[in-house]
């Protein structure tokens, strides 16, 4: 079966363009902007560049303007809520309707990546579903755990919630390339694993709802470090030098090698 590279830096004969999408602090998008000039120092160069920061929030709670001045980015923010208030829409996805408005919404978007010939969208805690092609998204679970039925078990905002009530001892983060479901796409890379750490037996927490969330948010911020950090830059680097490819069937290839359940860097 054929496979085609996500992006082919013979071809292209430049790095790979990157535009990054975030929605709060950003410290996806803080880190692949360091790794690029980590390679600009270490090699010369880098094989990929953050070329725009674009949010969805206007209402001071982004980051995103700050990153792009601290870094001599241009920078856009066009208020998704404000979007939807104005025209009387819930946010939803689900109905005809809702898909319509969310492709009306992402035209702005859209205009921004062709005029800046953007080759991948990297979405550093892009909180809104997107309706745009080339994205590169960052999941906080291994999504090669899967249901008896094939499913992706660990998906949506409560991942990390889900996979300590199951049991599960580590944890782990995921990139993919996005497609149009939930967290659906083609699972390119997963991190090392996170231990869960716990205050007390997970069966006395569960009356302890206070207790229980709190020790869900340090679980998930130190998988931030250890797994969101290093695969995010990570990913885009090995796909600005031609390392990620896709077949007919959407799997993933690495160096040429299928990699069913993800690159692991274990």
């Amino acid at each position: 079966m054929p496979i085609t590279s996500i992006f082919d830096p013979e071809k292209a004969g430049r790095p790979m363009r990157v535009a990054a999408f975030m929605s709060g602090s950003g410290t996806n998008i803080i880190k692949l902007i360091e790794r690029q000039k980590e390679l600009e120092s270490e090699e010369g160069t880098s094989s990929f560049e953050v070329i725009l920061i674009f949010s969805d929030r206007s209402d001071g709670t982004c980051a995103g303007e700050k990153i792009a001045l601290e870094n001599g980015l241009p920078y856009f923010s066009y208020d998704i809520r404000s979007y939807y208030r104005l025209r009387s829409l819930k946010r939803t996805v689900n109905t005809p309707e809702g898909i319509a408005a969310r492709k009306d919404y992402d035209r702005i978007a859209k205009k921004l990546v062709k005029a800046f010939k953007i080759d991948v969208i990297a979405l550093g805690g892009y909180m809104s579903y997107i309706t745009l092609n080339r994205c590169v998204n960052v999941h906080p679970a291994d999504l090669s755990i899967k249901t008896p039925e094939g499913e992706r078990t660990y998906v949506g905002d409560n991942a990390v919630y889900d996979a300590i009530l199951a049991g599960e001892s580590t944890l782990r983060a995921s990139t993919l390339w996005t497609d149009e479901g939930m967290d659906t796409g083609p699972l390119l890379m997963v991190s090392g694993p996170s231990i869960v750490e716990l205050p007390e037996p997970l069966e006395t927490l569960f009356n302890k709802k206070d207790l229980l969330l709190d020790a869900v948010d340090k679980n998930q911020a130190r998988l931030k470090e250890i797994g969101d950090w290093k695969i995010f830059p990570c990913t885009i680097e090995m796909m600005a030098r031609g390392r990620f490819a896709l077949d007919e069937k959407n799997g993933v290839y690495v160096d040429g090698q299928p990699v069913p359940k993800g690159y692991r860097i274990d």
